[in-house]
């Protein structure tokens, strides 16, 4: 049907599922369709999210693919990471991959308790009320996670989803996603887009390549996208 790009986005690219895509390509190694997960632009949209003048973030879900890509990223940046997770072999691992120089902004912590102090969470794992009452008054809660987190705190601020807003002259949109207004896209999906427009030729499967990030988000702007949430 001329199909070039297949965006798996959303959850047809859960890890458990197909491995990101990796199963498509590992069983059809002559595929000429390119199977792109759209990940790398969703971790891209959160970071650029991100002040520029934040320190510290406190991350959930920080072993996930989008988790272990915004880390590494954040931490190129020499912005301190406090990485919530029970894996110390899991964490390690990630740790390893970061430059040298900057691998001691990878903080491990395993209680919500050690976030009390920073105002800029990140959440890959669903946070329930109890869990979000360890944030400081004034907190923004950024989130990957599906669904997204419940709005519990009256005196913290709340981002949406990782999304875009598809270019002005888009025609012929049928459809909503989700929760998000008429021409706005998950990023995965706008990230399956911009992997067409700009004609690339590889898959974009399995873990997502950090070296990539800023490329993928300048590709997206080029082309007219443009984020949704504004710091």
């Amino acid at each position: 049907m001329g199909v070039k790009v297949i965006s798996l986005a959303a959850l047809n690219k859960n890890e458990a599922l197909n491995g990101g895509g990796t199963l498509f390509v590992n069983k059809h190694p002559q595929l000429k369709v390119r199977v792109c997960h759209g990940n790398t632009l969703t971790a891209a949209v959160i970071v650029n999210e991100i002040p520029k003048d934040v320190k510290e973030v406190f991350l959930t879900g920080s072993t996930s693919k989008l988790g272990r890509a915004i880390a590494l990223y954040l931490c190129r940046r020499r912005i301190r990471v406090l990485m919530l997770t029970s894996s110390t072999e899991r964490f390690q691992k990630i740790q390893k991959e970061a430059p040298a120089d900057t691998q001691n902004y990878l903080v491990h912590v395993t209680k919500y308790q050690a976030a009390q102090n920073c105002k800029t969470w990140i959440a890959g794992k669903w946070i329930t009320p109890w869990e979000q009452s360890w944030a400081p008054s004034g907190t923004h809660f950024h989130q990957f996670v599906v669904p997204p987190i419940l709005a519990s705190r009256r005196d913290c601020t709340y981002g949406d989803l990782a999304a875009m807003r598809l270019p002005e002259d888009v025609e012929g949109l049928g459809s909503c996603e989700y929760k998000l207004e008429r021409g706005v896209v998950h990023a995965c999906h706008a990230g399956g887009a911009v992997h067409q427009l700009e004609g690339w030729t590889h898959h974009e499967i399995g873990p997502i390549d950090v070296d990539r990030i800023d490329l993928v988000w300048e590709a997206a702007l080029k082309h007219g996208f443009r984020p949704v949430f504004q710091p």
